[in-house]
């Protein structure tokens, strides 16, 4: 195992610059995730530390040694990728060790490896099957398989599930994030699911547009977003943005959205400016609090435990990109317990807490603390 370190990496295509001048340290056994929407350059960067990209400039370490010129097969890694990339005609045990076979490994060893990965996999039952017998499932643990027997340095792995559908997804990143709490291997994992980097990550990186927006552990990327892109691209479903000027309550600093003037502690809002007021879903309440709102549904999603109620929120709501998973804001959203039938049409009070209010500067898209 060792660190991985990314110094001032960056990647060119002739004259357009896909990942700008990019620096991450990456700890001895972390599991770090890359996360951002289609074309944010988090492949891009993974590639290049496995070798199968040259970088426009900069440097890449593993451990002391600078692989930066090193070719692939040099770097020690290990990288999954999103397609098994399993051999048709070979069975489990000689996809497992088919990288060993090629690197001269006595049949002996291969097969003590062999073997060990698959217990902890549990496919040691399936060795003599060829892939077209396997679930999707079982054909991602061969290749994890595969990426553990040779015992590397850094597993890299670029987007692994996207291709099992939701409740595999859902089972097999427990099962990743278990292997890795086993064998503690350095990890760098690629995803453009929020839900997968949040639940599997030490920490995790937020790219767009090829540059970091923010590196922090799930529960401070969740709570603490370093400005408007990381708070919308957070959370399930994202937060909603709220037009909102500054004001004052009672001689103290207050914003006013909604025709609500809401205080807003000790955070520098100044006088005057833009401001972009943020509450997440799951932050409104259905009746009477702090702030109240007398809205008109005009969607209510049922998801058995809780909804997903829309409601119109006219010219006061700034429009969003989508989230990770693609979705566009249908209006103002509220994320409730089952709290009585909720129905479209009729009015509805929606209340909030103070203290549950995020503000940006509209201007630069940071986060006012």
């Amino acid at each position: 195992m060792a660190n991985i370190s990314i110094r001032d990496v960056y990647k060119n295509y002739g004259t357009e610059n896909v990942l700008k001048t990019f620096s991450l340290e990456i700890q001895d056994g972390e599991f770090v995730v890359l996360v951002g929407p289609s074309g944010c350059g988090k492949s891009t960067i993974l590639k290049i530390i496995a070798g199968l990209e040259p970088a426009s400039g900069g440097q890449i370490f593993l451990g002391e040694r600078d692989v930066t010129d090193f070719a692939p097969g040099d770097r020690d890694v290990a990288m999954v990728f999103q397609n098994y990339a399993l051999y048709p005609h070979l069975t489990v045990r000689q996809n497992i060790g088919f990288g060993l076979k090629m690197r001269g490994m006595k049949a002996r060893d291969i097969e003590r490896r062999v073997v060990d990965a698959a217990k902890i996999l549990a496919v040691d039952s399936y060795l003599n099957r060829r892939p077209k017998d396997l679930s999707g499932g079982q054909r991602q643990r061969v290749a994890l398989g595969r990426a553990i027997v040779r015992e590397p340095q850094a597993f890299l792995m670029d987007e692994p599930l996207s291709n099992l559908d939701a409740k595999l997804r859902v089972h097999m990143r427990a099962e990743i994030g278990a292997l890795h709490k086993r064998i503690g291997v350095t990890t760098v994992y690629v995803t453009h699911d929020q839900i997968e980097a949040m639940t599997m990550a030490d920490r995790v990186a937020i790219l767009r547009e090829g540059e970091i927006q923010q590196i922090a552990d799930p529960d401070t990327m969740f709570q603490d977003p370093a400005n408007l892109f990381v708070a919308g691209f957070i959370g399930s479903p994202g937060m909603n943005f709220i037009r909102a000027s500054p004001t004052d309550l009672g001689g103290s600093p207050a914003v006013e959205l909604f025709g609500l003037k809401v205080p807003v502690g000790g955070r520098q809002i100044g006088k005057t400016g833009n401001l972009i007021a943020g509450i997440r879903p799951e932050h409104f309440s259905v009746g009477e609090g702090e702030f109240t709102l007398n809205l008109r549904p005009t969607l209510v999603e049922s998801l058995g435990s809780e909804k997903y109620v829309y409601f119109d929120g006219g010219d006061n709501l700034v429009e969003r990109a989508a989230d990770s998973e693609g979705e566009v804001a249908k209006g103002l959203i509220a994320r409730i317990g089952q709290q009585g039938r909720i129905r479209e049409g009729e009015s509805v009070p929606l209340s909030f807490e103070s203290e549950n209010l995020y503000l940006f500067d509209a201007d630069t898209e940071s986060v006012i603390r």
